[in-house]
């Protein structure tokens, strides 16, 4: 404590010089902190795949990750056929030098013809029609004159197999068609549609319990009184676990109590593969999930080398993952991205996602000190010269999350940046890859 009775100036300098810096998130690089990608690291190693798995209908597929392997019953194409309306023939009369050709059947897809061409002849023939016998190749209907109803004349310089699709073109009997983990896609349906495959066997999807903490925080259906918030947190994290395969717990708020906090942790442990709180995970005296997590729990580690977002505890309860996450609104974006995307698509048995960083020149000076990786908020948008352009979104408060909503990028200043000029290249991600 301070002594207030000074006899001289000299004797206050002398005083005020004795109170120490404890280490803050106002520093560069705090020695117990840890960087971004140890983080992620220790996240992913420090959790098991789900081991559940289920049988779902192939529509109700989209989306899930995928449990076994697939591979093709049959070729896609079953058998050869047309890429075009036209008239299927035998290059050999056209390298003979025939250009009039009698017409002597229509071949229609579904409804093939089985008559065998023989010299001169053709068939008329309908995009995926299969090809009829002695033909090879097809001249599509605008390179060719119908002279008369049975007969057509057509020009030269076509090659052999010109406009057919063979057999097994697109897949092979046999052909892996999905991997262990693989996300399944609109395109994939439709490709396992066309083998017939119609269930699979998927992972369970991860459950999510989340809830905030706060004595400050009021529903939005409440006015405000003086020093309350309203909880934007839970309804950020619902947007972004929505987008997400996941079943979702809303736990709704906590009060800073520890009882409360407590009972609230081992609820979520009985009933989530994974718990999510925002605040309560700094140094505060309200700040009660670390000493409540080393209680019922174990921890990893709770500070990590990035800004926003530098108090971030990660740990286990039971079976169960824990992430806390900071109480700002955009930390808690950020580090959703960075670390509860990668934790979420590792308990659900999915390959590691690679996500695009581009490089897009700075519009603004970027000020930043060595030792931690900040992340900002920027918009970007293609210049007159082919390149990609950036500038932040104002202001860059951990607390405005209006940098976010008017955002459509990241602006990544690693760890070693010192600092960014105007026209300087940068790494930007895309919230749309960032799965923001």
């Amino acid at each position: 404590m301070f002594e207030l009775r000074f006899n001289s100036w000299y004797e206050i300098i002398i005083m005020k010089s004795q109170v120490t810096n404890e280490p803050s998130c106002a520093d560069p690089f705090e020695a117990d902190s840890i960087r971004v990608k140890l983080a992620i690291e220790r996240i992913e190693s420090s959790i098991d795949i789900l081991r559940e798995i289920e049988v779902l209908t192939l529509r109700d597929c989209l989306g899930r990750i995928n449990a076994a392997t697939v591979t093709s019953p049959i070729n896609v194409p079953g058998h050869r056929n047309s890429a075009m309306d036209g008239y299927a023939l035998s290059s050999n009369d056209l390298s003979r030098g025939e250009s009039r050709f009698e017409i002597i059947g229509k071949a229609f897809a579904g409804k093939p013809f089985d008559q065998s061409c023989v010299r001169n002849q053709c068939v008329r023939i309908m995009t995926g029609a299969l090809m009829p016998p002695g033909t090879d190749t097809v001249i599509m209907q605008e390179q060719a004159n119908l002279l008369e109803d049975n007969l057509v004349q057509v020009g030269s310089n076509h090659k052999t197999g010109e406009n057919t699709r063979e057999a097994g073109e697109d897949v092979q009997q046999g052909e892996q068609i999905l991997a262990p983990g693989d996300k399944i896609g609109a395109a994939d349906l439709g490709v396992l549609a066309s083998l017939g495959i119609a269930s699979l066997v998927v992972k369970r999807k991860p459950t999510v319990a989340f809830f905030s903490t706060g004595d400050e925080l009021v529903p939005i259906s409440k006015p405000l009184e003086k020093g309350q918030i309203h909880d934007s947190n839970r309804y950020t994290l619902y947007g972004m676990l929505a987008n997400l395969e996941v079943d979702i717990i809303d736990l709704g708020v906590i009060r800073d109590d520890p009882h409360k906090i407590r009972q609230a942790l081992l609820d979520a442990a009985s009933k989530a593969d994974l718990i999510i709180t925002t605040g309560g995970v700094s140094v505060g005296e309200a700040d009660y999930i670390k000493p409540i997590l080393a209680e019922i729990g174990q921890t990893e580690f709770w500070k990590i080398a990035i800004k926003p977002g530098r108090p971030l505890t990660f740990g286990k309860i039971g079976e169960s993952i824990f992430i806390g996450l900071p109480g700002n609104p955009v930390a808690v974006m950020v580090t959703f991205h960075l670390f509860v995307i990668p934790a979420i698509r590792k308990l659900a048995g999915a390959k590691a996602a690679t996500v695009p960083i581009l490089k897009a020149r700075s519009l603004e000076t970027l000020g930043k000190k060595p030792g931690r990786m900040e992340i900002q908020r920027g918009i970007a948008e293609y210049n007159d010269k082919q390149e990609w352009q950036v500038g932040k979104t104002g202001k860059q408060g951990s607390g405005i999350l209006t940098s976010m909503s008017r955002a459509n990028c990241f602006i990544i200043l690693n760890e070693e940046n010192e600092g960014v000029q105007a026209g300087e290249w940068v790494d930007i991600q895309f919230f749309e890859h960032a799965g923001i």
